[in-house]
């Protein structure tokens, strides 16, 4: 216990699924938390936004540890929303050591030449400019601070290998491991590290919905989760159709403790074996 004690994570898309779990994984081990959620519904995606409720349940179980929490309703594509939150989060706890820049929204499955401008702008917009936008937010309170820290980009397995019918998902993921190596190089000098984590498919509403089924189950008109689970575990090379959010979690603790102190410009698959199949 304790391995993140008297530090503060701000994380994005903290309503619920990996975000939730980040929050939680983090104030078990000393953390307080700066949580975002944008809780209104997405564009292009086959995933519900998260709502209010959610994002309270995810203050509830962060407070039930003891920890504190700010939560506010922001959206990644807001620069001024971004930092607006970062500005109130550092002056009520007076510090910044952790960021998770977690928001996401999946794609509608296409082939490359049938997506939609829209769809292929606005997955950039979430998924890898949002993951900007939350850097820049904690930048440079971090390197006035001087107390270096721990920022880490969610990306993907589709952030180190293609998926069919997926190019705007891929693309954007991809974008988030150049763009970690080069923040890594750019925040060295300030002992700031900056790592990505690429997950598998992880039980979540982000892949637990009929669209995201019916992708993997083509030959299914109404796939079950059995259906699902099936497809789903030929993409590991463990026996396994999906991990679980707090796997993500137990690895972005890891990055964010002084355990890895001397990690940076690593992409870190929690993968079960799916990118090297």
């Amino acid at each position: 216990m304790g391995r993140v004690e008297g530090k503060v994570a701000f994380i994005t898309g903290a309503a619920r699924g990996q975000g939730r779990s980040h929050a939680i994984r983090l104030a078990q081990e000393g953390a307080d938390i700066i949580a975002i959620d944008a809780l209104e519904p997405q564009p292009n995606t086959p995933v519900v936004g998260a709502t209010e409720e959610d994002l309270a349940e995810t203050v509830a179980q962060v407070e039930a540890l003891d920890r504190r929490i700010i939560a506010k309703k922001a959206d990644v594509r807001s620069q001024e929303q971004l930092d607006a939150v970062v500005a109130e989060g550092i002056a009520q706890f007076g510090r910044l050591d952790i960021v998770s820049a977690n928001a996401g929204i999946a794609m509608l499955p296409a082939a490359s030449q049938d997506t939609s401008d829209e769809d292929f702008v606005d997955m950039q917009n979430v998924n890898l400019v949002g993951v900007w936008r939350t850097a820049k937010a904690a930048i440079p309170h971090m390197i006035e601070a001087g107390n270096g820290g721990s920022i880490v980009l969610t990306s993907s397995a589709a952030g180190l290998q293609a998926y069919s019918h997926a190019s705007s998902y891929v693309a954007a993921k991809h974008g988030v491991v150049g763009l970690m190596r080069t923040l890594a190089l750019e925040l060295a000098p300030h002992m700031i590290r900056v790592n990505s984590i690429h997950p598998t498919q992880v039980d979540t509403p982000m892949i637990m919905n009929d669209t995201i089924m019916r992708l993997f189950r083509p030959d299914k008109e109404n796939p079950t989760l059995e259906d699902f689970a099936e497809a789903s575990m030929a993409m590991n090379a463990l026996p396994i159709p999906w991990v679980e959010p707090v796997d993500i979690s137990n690895a972005l603790l890891f990055l964010a403790s002084d355990e890895a102190r001397y990690i940076t410009g690593v992409p870190l698959p929690v993968d079960a074996g799916a990118v090297i199949k």
